[in-house]
């Protein structure tokens, strides 16, 4: 087991694996858990400071009881050299109360015509990605796969053919269609990664799909992983818990890769379950609430879902007999450390109540930005303490 029970307000010396079995019923004890680990957030700054701040957007991750994130890079200055990503880092020092582990770019500005410095980053960037885009030209991904083979980097993909988005902004399914909205067909994701994970296996690079949302990728990971091609993947809550069924005529519902069909929802669900998808990732992408407020179409990509993240999977994937708990601890723990490199420490843990029902307001997010479809959702399961190194982080009452 993954978790104890704590009968004290005592830290615990935990250790992933050692510690004693508990009984998720016992709703007044405050329960351990090892520090959770997000591959897939954007923190927004340098550049974008408006929206979060790497002081922010770690203060969020804590909360929800993360104490290691690897931020995306589409930032300004873009981090696509040592001297850009040093930006980046000193930020970072100065300002996280949690692990913030940073991407490099894969290409010069993110742009996908010219590969980055990754010789130069890589003893300093946990990955590389240019997520936000997916690289169009199979040139330049086979370069930038082979570079990172031979760096012992994993490569993080955002798996998206431009060529056949047709200026869509949510799915190409039932709701756009009765709504008047231009909508993204799934093959612009299944499509890209049926091209890397062919690329993958000639290179023998350590491929990492992002945010799988339609069921044709899961099963293009599945076929390659039993052909032996070293691919991992990560989804996110949203795309297990909500589809396009429970879409509304609001921003907070608008994120890319889009929320899909039914069929597609149960298909990462399945996914999940029999290991096809490796880790559960929240990319955290917040905004302003006036660029929130555009609606479906005009408001900008990206939700907000650190701090949700584990009441929203733990009560509808673990309470509703889905998944259990150690299935979930490995999907936010253990899969994304050991992928990624991410030591766990003794002294990172998060201690949550798992009594009480709520419902999440994004007015309560530490998060500036506050844009969730999960806003009026009833979960259980309160982060009290996140410890992070040996030092506290979040605790309840405290940094709120």
């Amino acid at each position: 087991m993954f978790a104890k029970v704590l009968r004290t307000k005592a830290a615990p010396n935990f250790a992933p694996g050692l510690s004693e079995d508990i009984s998720l019923s016992e709703a007044s004890d405050t329960v351990i858990f090892p520090g959770f680990c997000d591959v897939h957030v954007h923190f927004r700054e340098p550049g974008f400071s408006y929206k979060e701040t790497i002081r922010t957007g770690s203060l969020a991750a804590a909360r929800g009881g993360y104490t290691a994130v690897l931020a995306m890079p589409n930032l300004d200055p873009v981090p696509d050299s040592p001297e850009n990503l040093g930006c980046e880092i000193d930020i970072i020092r100065r300002d996280a109360v949690i692990r913030v582990l940073p991407y490099g770019a894969l290409t010069v500005g993110e742009k996908g015509g010219k590969l980055s410095d990754l010789s130069g980053m890589a003893a300093y960037a946990a990955a590389f990605s240019d997520d936000g885009r997916g690289v169009q030209n199979e040139g330049m991904m086979r370069e930038a796969m082979a570079e990172c083979a031979r760096l012992g980097k994993v490569l993080a993909a955002h798996c998206e053919d431009e060529s056949l988005l047709h200026g869509g902004y949510i799915h190409a399914g039932a709701y756009a269609a009765a709504h008047g909205h231009r909508g993204i067909c799934s093959e612009s994701e299944w499509r890209q990664i049926e091209r890397d994970v062919r690329l993958a296996a000639e290179t023998g690079v350590k491929y990492h799909v992002c945010h799988v949302s339609a069921k044709e990728s899961v099963e293009i990971i599945r076929d390659a992983k039993r052909s032996g091609v070293n691919v991992t993947c990560e989804t996110a809550p949203h795309y297990l818990l909500l589809d396009e069924n429970d879409l509304a005529e609001d921003g907070r519902f608008k994120m890319n890769p889009p929320l899909r069909s039914k069929e597609d929802r149960e298909a990462l669900i399945e996914g999940v379950i029999d290991g096809t998808i490796d880790m559960i990732a929240t990319d955290h992408a917040p905004h302003t609430a006036e660029e929130k407020a555009r609606g479906l179409e005009r408001s900008p990509f990206g939700i907000v879902g650190i701090e949700t993240a584990f009441p929203l999977l733990y009560t509808y994937l673990v309470r509703a007999h889905v998944i259990t708990m150690d299935r979930l601890m490995e999907l936010i723990v253990t899969k994304p450390r050991e992928r990624f490199g991410i030591e766990l420490s003794d002294g990172d843990w998060s201690a949550w109540e798992l009594g009480g029902e709520y419902t999440i307001d994004s007015k309560d997010f530490l998060s500036m930005g506050k844009a969730t479809p999960f806003i009026g959702k009833k979960v259980f399961g309160r982060c009290v303490r996140t410890v992070c190194g040996g030092r506290i982080a979040y605790s309840a009452g405290e940094t709120e």
